[in-house]
This record gives structure tokens, sequence and C-alpha cells, in this order.
């Protein structure tokens, strides 16, 4: 019995997707709910598993465009196991029929023409490379004169510029150069082909062309501005430190830094609806509710998904949702529903060293907070200058609906909490 394998649904908006990659060959055997293939939708990667046991049977190659619903492979559940196959036995070759030579008197012998360096002398014509050409003519030289060591007495430019250091050196006068008749132009054959520049052509994925458009489509529609500060994140620093061996213990999870970020910047949202907010139209849809994005980079590119209800979770809650989210990219396991429905985001290039940028906005959210690279500056408290780990922030908001005014507080706000982190409680 064959079982289709079909393009599974991912979500109401997509209706289409790339087979990016398969996990199996064909023929195959493959078992129940063992990963078979990858798809790539403008949103997300997902893996595909099989329902059955059997021996697979691929329909539709990888990189090709394919819709929802479309069968790209069957399983044969009643095929025999590769070693259960009965071997096919080997028929023996008749032997090869012996071949007698032909007798010597067959053979007649035939003149041979005598090569034509024999019976006449060929004056070799002097074949110089376009960059010795070049050289040549420019010090007006007499190729006659110069020593070949190139492959069949060639000149190399190396010949050339020998005999120029000598001429020079022993004041010899140089001879006018041969007329151009008198050179034969053609390239040397054995001359090393200059390499050519390697260009390969790649088309962008799903996922990747979405972002693009994504991109454009926030820098022509919105007001996008951006405001900066910085953080002291010694506290934090400090707090983690103090306890992280002990929420280990209790949660099962470390006690990262994006989640004192997530709890500072609901309470600042509260404070200022507007950065939790979209625009429709001429009107302004406010959110009695927080739906966090935390953008993470994938193989396949940056996605975010959404830590919906953020403002009830808890420090080990918020740690561990983000470890799954984390999970689940790797293993292709995230769905269209993880990335829908956020009103703000967070994202953090420090993990890769960034120490300043300006995030572009997540449509049609309203606001996003860029974290950076924790780094190390003198700075003045109390009248004097100390060391300490400081970040620069980034928010960009849309200027259409938030004010400079309120974005500024807005950002006030959050390095008020973090600098001050007894402001937000930890569950320990």
């Amino acid at each position: 019995m064959k079982i289709e394998v079909k393009v599974p649904s991912v979500g109401e908006s997509v209706q289409e997707a790339v087979l990016a990659q398969w996990y199996k060959r064909n023929g195959d055997r493959v078992r129940k709910d063992e990963p078979l293939f990858v798809i790539e939708t403008d949103k997300v990667t997902l893996e595909v598993a099989a329902d059955v046991d059997g021996v697979l049977t691929i329909l539709v190659e990888p990189g090709q465009t394919v819709a929802i619903g479309a069968v790209v492979a069957e399983i044969d559940t009643e095929a025999a196991p590769m070693e259960a196959l009965p071997p096919v036995a080997e028929v023996p070759r008749p032997p090869a029929p012996k071949l007698e030579p032909p007798p010597a008197e067959a053979v007649e012998p035939r003149p041979v023409a005598p090569p034509a360096a024999a019976t006449e002398k060929v004056e070799p014509a002097r074949v110089l490379s376009p960059a010795v050409r070049r050289l040549v003519a420019a010090k007006n030289l007499d190729v006659a004169a110069i020593a070949g060591t190139g492959p069949g007495g060639r000149i190399t430019k190396g010949d050339v510029l020998l005999y120029l250091e000598r001429s020079a050196a022993a004041g010899a006068e140089l001879r006018p150069a041969l007329s151009p008749a008198a050179v034969t132009v053609e390239p040397p054959v054995c001359a090393p082909a200059e390499p050519e520049e390697s260009v390969t052509r790649k088309p962008m994925s799903p996922i990747r062309r979405r972002i693009a458009e994504r991109l454009v489509e926030a820098k022509q529609s919105t007001a996008m501005l951006t405001t900066f500060n910085e953080i002291d994140m010694g506290r934090v620093q400090d707090i983690r430190a103090r306890y992280q061996d002990p929420f280990q213990k209790k949660y099962g999870v470390r006690l990262g830094i994006m989640s004192f970020f997530i709890k500072a910047a609901i309470e600042a949202l509260k404070e200022f609806p507007e950065l939790n907010a979209f625009i429709e139209g001429t009107d302004i849809l406010y959110h009695g509710y927080y739906h966090i994005g935390v953008a993470i980079g994938g193989e396949r590119g940056l996605v975010v998904p959404v830590i919906r209800n953020a403002d009830k979770l808890s420090f080990a809650e918020l740690e561990q949702t983000i470890i799954d989210y984390v999970k689940k990219i790797k293993e292709n396991r995230l769905g269209l529903a993880d990335l829908e429905g956020g009103t703000f985001t967070i994202t953090n290039g420090g993990v890769y060293g960034s120490l300043l940028s300006t995030p572009i906005l997540n449509l049609p959210q309203s606001g996003i907070l860029g974290m950076h690279k924790i780094e190390p500056r003198p700075i003045v408290v109390g009248g004097e200058i100390v060391v300490r780990p400081m970040m620069y922030m980034a928010l960009t908001y849309d200027h259409r609906i938030v004010d400079g005014r309120q974005a500024v507080t807005f950002l006030v706000r959050i390095k008020e909490f973090i600098e001050d982190p007894e402001r937000i409680m930890v569950e320990i």
C-alpha cells in the first residue's frame, strides 16, 4: 500500500512553499515520525515527518515551489526491507575467445615519410605574450638579442627585465626593435590563463524575500525615527552573579538579560501605550495586552517569535519560553502561530558584537527596542571617573503615532528599571 506524503498547511494565508531539502534519498527506508524534508514559506521553516513506516519514493526535487496539499512523495508500506530482498544470482560469463595474432607476412610495411625537420629547415617564430610585446615596444628592444627561458625557448617578461638590467649595468646601447611584421603576434600556447572572477547566483529563500519586502515596506510606509541612550548594566550583572545558581536550581533555566529588558519594557509600555499600539487607516488601535516579540537569528534568516501575555509571566517563564523558541527554530518546528500577534519587539544585536545600530520597525508595530554589546567604559559617577559595564540602547518608533518626548521618556524609563532592578521583582 502506498501512502501519499503531502505538503501540510501552515496557515490560511500561506498557499505555497519551497521544498528546501530532503533528509532522505529516493528508495530509503523510513520510520514513522522520522523527519523527511523541510519546507520554507515566506514566514516559517517547517520539518515534515513520515506518518508510516516504509520505503520512500521522492516525486518532487528540492528547490521547487509546491502548493499546500501537493503530493511530493509516496511511502510504500508493503515494500520488503532491503536486507530481506533475495540476492541476485551471478550468471557465469562464457570465456572470451582467444585471438591469434595475424601472421607476420600478412602485414605489409608502409613507407614512412621523413619528418619535415629532416627535409627542410624552418626558422622558428618568436612567439611573445601580450605583456612581453607591450614591454618590448615600450623599451624599443630587439627580441633577437633576448634569450628566452620559457617553454620552447619563449621569451618571458622576466627575460626582458633581466636583459634590461644587464644592459643598464654594461652600458650597452639597445638596438632598434624589430618591425611588427617580424614578430609573430599569436598568443603563447603554454601561457597560463588568467583566473576568472567567480560569481555564484543563488535564489532568495521565501523567508529572505519576505524579510526584504517587510523592511522596504517599513521604510516607505512609516515615519521612522530612532533615539538612543546608554545603560549601566552593573546592577543586573550583580544580581545575575548573586542569584544565578539558586535560580537555575529552582527553575532549571539560567537567568538571562533578556527577561530583565522584557519586564522593563512592559512597565514602560504601560506608561506609554502609543508604543504598544498600531495605526490602522485613520485609527489607532491600543492594545490592552503585551505580546512581546523577541528577534532570534536562525540559519535561514531572522525570525521574531512572540511571547504572548508576557506581563503575566515570571522571569523563569520568560527565559524558558525563549529557550523553547530557540529549540524550535533549530529543529524547524516554528509554526505560523508562533510569529503572529506581536505588539512590541526587542532585538539584541549585542550577541553578535554590535555596539550601536538603528533597528527597523516590525510592521504594524510602532516601536522596537534594540539592545547592544555590554562594554566596559569610563563614566562619571559622583564626580569621579569610574569604569562601568555600559550598553547603548536604541528605540526606533513610528513618529506618526509616537512623539519625540514620549519616545525619549520611554527609553529613560527602561534605563531606570534596568539600573535599579529592585523595581521589578525576581521570583527566587
